[in-house]
């Protein structure tokens, strides 16, 4: 999630009250987890597992909860909970915003699209030239449109992902402050929910085609001319790369690579990543030559215990 603005260590450790360890002018653009976090950004660290790893990545400020060594080019903020923290800048920066109209006064709209009786688009949304949006369509805040876009009727684009903290006390919600991202000819089918990322973007790539009651989960990326079926189920954090084509009810584990130009079998279950170029069946997915030999020979075995008996 980018800043409108850059803001110095200083101004942020004022805000979450952190003790600031190392350099209080430094800037930062914006904030990030640490499966995607850039130079500039900054992100959080509270479990000892992965210290390591997050001191060690390309944040430039990161909230700890013990004083450590300042790693060079880096500084810290020292906060009991960091998770905390975290999540009140989220929503110190892109606060929820209230809306009273049906097409929000900041929403940015293109020369020749069609928005239908219904539909809902939120604030700061930005769509692009000749698109359709269908009716009862809502799109949360942030959102941004290519062109030539359809969405069809029911279908939910920004809403919330779903990723939550277990504590004693509950599940707490990590907030989101990412965005979706639909490209140039994207078309979204009727009943689908795409949800925004929690502190990067949710991507679906030019050209790609969404049939009916799809679900894609936050910060998953899905590459160009992608064909996705009916009632498909893609985790947060999942790439797609280009070409790749899913038919219905195909569902996809979180934090899995899915190759270019994959073909998956209807009722594919994926959970782990697979490569390009090849067609799969089953669940756990495997190539579809090899699923079909294990079933000719399964119906083998009848006659085999036949044979022994």
């Amino acid at each position: 999630m980018d800043f409108q603005r850059l803001l110095t260590v200083a101004r942020l450790a004022e805000i979450i009250g952190a003790e600031i360890l190392g350099n209080d002018e430094r800037v930062v653009s914006g904030l990030n987890e640490l499966h995607v976090v850039r130079k500039g950004e900054l992100t959080f660290v509270d479990h000892p597992k992965y210290y390591d790893k997050v001191l060690a990545s390309e944040a430039t400020v990161i909230i700890v909860n013990k004083k450590v060594g300042v790693p060079e080019n880096k500084s810290l903020l020292l906060h009991h909970a960091p998770f905390d923290a975290f999540m009140h800048l989220i929503q110190h920066f892109r606060p929820f915003e209230k809306s009273n109209q049906y097409i929000s006064s900041t929403a940015a709209i293109g020369k020749g699209t069609i928005i239908q009786p219904g539909a809902f688009v939120g604030n700061h949304v930005r769509i692009g030239n000749n698109c359709l949006i269908h009716a009862n369509v809502s799109i949360y805040d942030h959102t941004v449109i290519g062109d030539e876009v359809v969405i069809h009727s029911g279908s939910v684009i920004g809403s919330d992902g779903f990723y939550f903290q277990k504590r004693k006390e509950g599940y707490i919600k990590f907030q989101s402050g990412g965005r979706v991202v639909l490209e140039d000819r994207v078309e979204i089918g009727a009943s689908c929910s795409i949800d925004r990322g929690v502190t990067g973007d949710t991507i679906i790539g030019k050209g790609t085609k969404m049939d009916n009651h799809c679900q894609v989960g936050h910060d998953t990326v899905i590459g160009k001319n992608c064909l996705i079926g009916a009632f498909a189920a893609i985790a947060g954090v999942t790439l797609l790369e280009d070409d790749v084509i899913l038919w219905a009810r195909v569902a996809i584990n979180k934090d899995v690579v899915v190759g270019k130009g994959a073909v998956l079998y209807s009722t594919t279950g994926v959970d782990k990543s697979i490569e390009g170029g090849k067609a799969y069946m089953g669940a756990p997915a495997i190539e579809a030559r090899k699923y079909w030999r294990q079933i000719a020979a399964i119906r083998q075995i009848p006659e085999l215990i036949k044979k022994i008996k």
